[in-house]
């Protein structure tokens, strides 16, 4: 059965919907690194470097993938450090590692991939370290060993489904909101902060801080909404992760700057709206509401 990242459990659509998310909720902290593993990337400079070192290799192979394998590879990758302790900074050993990481994901995404697969792959990349088919299968017995084989793994994402439909959205607006939400996620799972949170809680300040961009006068009915279920966790989730996005757009704004172009990166995108309008291009659904509340912030 192909695993998808909203339903996660293999026996998920033979469950009563109470039960499917009373289920999720139990055993989400078994598919997390434990407080400890934060704890230690937060107080070692040298780890959490690493760690990003892990996650920029992960990133280069599987740069051409759909984002969802990288966030799996990385959840791979961050509970079998917790497990086994940060490795020595050894170049080869990381690549190994990271080579793993993503080949277990890739085959949990797509179940057709093989081992000589991501080797064919291997080939192509620069990287300088090649490995032998059975060297990745040896690290990946090794991982599977470290994760007790709990590979169909409870992320953010198999919570939005629950929250968004707390909600009772129009199905527009609900695609809008989850894609936007579902980018902030990805975007903040390389961020050590993030790990100090449950899925469920980084799911519900992700969808949270989404509304608050794009709907804000809905934003409070949003929050009332998900205030029922952990509110100080969620809200401190939601402050971290207003950091990243505000890191983001200052990086942003900033390489716009540096371009010598006058117009903002808000203004730029308006213009640009604007143009496809004038145009005759049809804009999709999502890109509608986009611009609406974009210019209702305007003016």
């Amino acid at each position: 059965m192909e695993f998808n990242l909203e339903n996660p459990l293999e026996n998920f659509h033979d469950l009563p919907n109470s039960q499917c998310v009373s289920s999720l909720f139990l055993i989400e902290s078994d598919h997390i690194p434990p407080p400890s593993y934060f704890q230690t990337l937060k107080s070692n400079e040298f780890d959490t470097s690493l760690r990003t070192d892990f996650i920029s290799l992960i990133s280069q192979l599987s740069c051409n993938f759909d984002p969802v394998v990288t966030y799996l590879a990385i959840n791979y990758l961050d509970r079998f450090l917790a497990n086994q302790g940060i490795l020595q900074p050894k170049p080869w050993a990381n690549k190994l590692l990271a080579v793993t990481c993503f080949s277990l994901a890739i085959k949990m995404l797509k179940t057709e991939y093989s081992a000589t697969d991501v080797q064919g792959l291997l080939n192509h990349d620069d990287g300088g370290f090649i490995f032998e088919t059975q060297t990745i299968k040896r690290m990946e017995a090794l991982v599977l060993g470290a994760l007790h084989w709990r590979m169909r793994s409870i992320t953010p994402f198999s919570f939005i489904p629950y929250f968004t439909n707390l909600f009772h959205l129009d199905d527009i607006t609900l695609k809008v909101l989850k894609d936007r939400a579902s980018q902030i996620i990805f975007k903040s799972q390389k961020d050590v902060k993030v790990l100090e949170f449950k899925p469920s809680i980084v799911a519900a300040s992700s969808l949270l801080y989404a509304s608050h961009e794009l709907f804000p006068f809905q934003y409070p009915c949003f929050l009332g909404t998900i205030s029922n279920s952990s509110y100080e966790n969620v809200m401190q989730c939601y402050n971290v992760i207003q950091d990243i996005s505000k890191e983001e757009y200052e990086s942003m704004f900033n390489a716009n700057s540096s371009s010598g172009t006058p117009v903002n990166v808000l203004d730029e995108n308006f213009l640009s709206l604007e143009s496809e309008k004038t145009n005759g291009t049809n804009l999709d659904p999502t890109t509608m509401i986009q611009e609406k509340h974009f210019k209702r912030r305007k003016i």
